[in-house]
């Protein structure tokens, strides 16, 4: 299918964002880095997206993140989250959604995915995430979902 990218850090990528719905604090702070010069080139983003053409059509935040005082299972230290993962409506139900889970599941670690709206918590569901306890100085929010490597 296509090729899921990192996303530099630049004011193109920031106009990009600005067609999607969750637009938000992140996206903000990329812009007011930007402007005061103070974004390095080699700093690694944690955004990640699927183009079409020249159109990004999906994207998705992911952290990594590591707490040794609360590992995720007992064992594991690491994990990613993925706080937004967003595709442009008119570009919805063509598997780019799914290509950005299979993206971050390849790092093969856990995944904790925060599900804002009731049909994201679905589509988490179906990649195999699941509702799980967590210690609430590291969640992120209250509709955290996780996956977990077999």
């Amino acid at each position: 299918m296509s090729k899921v990218k990192n996303l530099a850090i630049n004011y193109k990528t920031a106009e990009e964002f600005k067609k999607f719905r969750e637009y938000g604090s992140q996206e903000l702070h990329m812009i007011d880095e930007l402007e005061a010069n103070m974004i390095d080139a080699d700093i690694d983003s944690p955004f990640y997206g699927i183009y079409l053409g020249e159109e990004l059509v999906a994207r998705m935040c992911l952290y990594r993140r590591k707490d040794a005082e609360h590992p995720i299972d007992n064992d594991t230290a690491e994990y990613l989250v993925i706080w937004k993962l967003e595709v442009l409506e008119k570009y919805q139900g063509r598997g780019f959604g799914s290509e950005l889970i299979e993206y971050a599941k390849s790092f093969n670690l856990p995944i904790k995915a925060i599900s804002r709206f009731q049909n994201s918590r679905d589509f988490f569901e179906k990649h195999g995430f699941e509702s799980h306890e967590y210690d609430i100085e590291r969640d992120l929010a209250d509709e955290s979902l996780m996956w977990t490597p077999n």
